[in-house]
């Protein structure tokens, strides 16, 4: 199965041809979250800011949970 339209939003899980590839797609995408999650509980005190933060960091969460299912998909051969 062919997905050229999501190769934009998601170039490392496209890149995901070999273990190595595999490994730093996936490090790139929990760090992205981590550094999110971190962000958002840091700034979480604040009432209007912390609320829009939530609801950033639940979507990039998801972004990178299907990053991750996309890198070990294409990883697999799944998806080209």
């Amino acid at each position: 199965m062919k997905l050229n339209a999501l190769k934009p939003y998601f170039p490392h899980a496209f890149k995901a041809n070999s273990v190595k590839t595999l490994i730093i797609g996936l490090l790139v995408y929990a760090v992205i979250a981590f550094v999110v999650g971190l962000v958002a509980s840091l700034l979480g005190w604040i009432p209007v800011v912390g609320w829009l933060l939530r609801i950033v960091a639940w979507l990039v969460d998801i972004y990178a949970v299907v990053g991750v299912i996309l890198a070990i998909l294409v990883f697999l051969k799944v998806v080209q």
